[in-house]
């Protein structure tokens, strides 16, 4: 697939009308949630009504970002796929287990999240994204995007820090085994 601009501009209604669709149904069902910070009702809290415009902000960020690493005609590359794809399953993942109360299991997905990192750019728009589209349906949009950038300075760091380390290593280590 090329990211037309006709392309694009179903990416960003998809988004959008998922955001509209999602309120709309919590209108006509006893009301759009208020979440509060650390869950307590003694602090503020955010509705999910920002949702409506988050979304597809970051939906036209993450087009636009994209498209800016690609070349005229060139395909969507398929790790961008993979990482809409994956970032939507750990969102999924992690809204489940804090549904679900295994607080336990959730700090451990917070560790491979960290060690992921180390790995894949996490930073970049396609993850944020697709995280937090996963995440809205349980957390609204604004949580799992505070959260997805605390990661993604996290991963930003990682990635361009800590991740040369290990590869230099690697190779010093590859070196000394020949």
């Amino acid at each position: 697939m090329t990211l037309t601009p006709r392309n694009q501009l179903i990416a960003v209604v998809v988004v959008t009308l998922y955001a509209w669709g999602l309120l709309l149904w919590w209108y006509f069902i006893g009301g759009v949630p208020v979440h509060h910070v650390m869950q307590r009702a003694d602090m503020p809290g955010i509705s999910n009504w920002w949702g409506a415009l988050l979304l597809p902000l970051l939906a036209v960020i993450t087009v636009f970002r994209v498209k800016r690493r690609l070349t005229a005609e060139q395909e969507v590359p398929e790790p961008v796929v993979r990482a809409i794809a994956g970032a939507f399953v750990t969102g999924v993942v992690i809204a489940t287990l804090f549904t679900l109360g295994a607080n336990d299991a959730l700090g451990y997905v917070i560790y491979v999240l960290m060690v992921l990192a180390i790995a894949f750019p996490l930073y970049r728009a396609e993850y944020i994204l697709g995280f937090v589209v996963a995440m809205t349906f349980t957390f609204g949009a604004v949580l799992p995007t505070a959260f997805a950038l605390v990661v993604a300075i996290f991963s930003l760091v990682v990635y361009h820090l800590v991740r040369p380390l290990f590869v230099r290593f690697a190779k010093q280590l590859g070196q000394t085994n020949n």
